[in-house]
């Protein structure tokens, strides 16, 4: 499966692919360094491949191209898993980064829901604002229609913080899309 989302909007200009060739090393360049470096976590532990090319107007600062790349994000990953007959639909991950720990769980539920408990011991990592790492949660998880609880348990340094989490969130979400059987998980009949 290979599929592409993109937004165009007058602030940012985003296109994720979802490549089915897993050999290859993820291709992430949004203009905010730190947040390439965050995608990149995330997609390894998902055991996913992506392509993600954004700009955006980053001299005003990162707010709309973090936001943006969670929307298009969500949108994709809501196209591609979809279909929930048979995945295991919950995942959970903990994860230390050094002193930090972080745990995500999550539902791919269809009912968007964001639960971020999280405080970062500073205001900037590089170029991205760390309110803006929830800022990115809101959107993917509201465009993936999925649930996602995200908990920073410890940590002082907020680079292993936050890379913390998106490391977890990357391990909670291969664990949700794993098939384990091929009966939809519900007792409702639905999602």
């Amino acid at each position: 499966m290979k599929l592409t989302r993109q937004r165009k909007t007058q602030e940012t200009e985003v296109q994720i692919t979802l490549h089915d060739d897993l050999t290859q090393a993820n291709q992430i360049a949004t203009g905010i360094p730190y947040f390439d470096h965050c995608l990149d976590l995330f997609a390894f532990h998902a055991g996913l491949r992506l392509s993600i090319q954004a700009s955006g107007d980053t001299e005003v600062d990162d707010h709309h191209t973090v936001e943006d790349v969670g929307i298009v994000l969500g949108e994709l990953f809501l196209e591609a898993f979809n279909d929930k007959q048979g995945r295991a639909r919950y995942g959970l991950a903990i994860i230390p980064m050094d002193e930090a720990l972080a745990r995500v769980v999550i539902d791919l539920s269809n009912r968007p829901r964001l639960s971020f408990n999280a405080k970062f011991s500073r205001e900037m990592i590089g170029d991205l604002a760390t309110e803006n790492v929830e800022e990115f949660f809101l959107a993917f998880t509201s465009d993936a229609r999925v649930t996602c609880h995200v908990d920073l348990i410890r940590g002082t340094n907020a680079h292993h913080q936050v890379e913390a989490i998106f490391k977890a969130l990357g391990r909670s979400f291969k664990e949700a899309i794993k098939m384990v059987g091929d009966a939809l998980p519900s007792t409702k009949g639905q999602l």
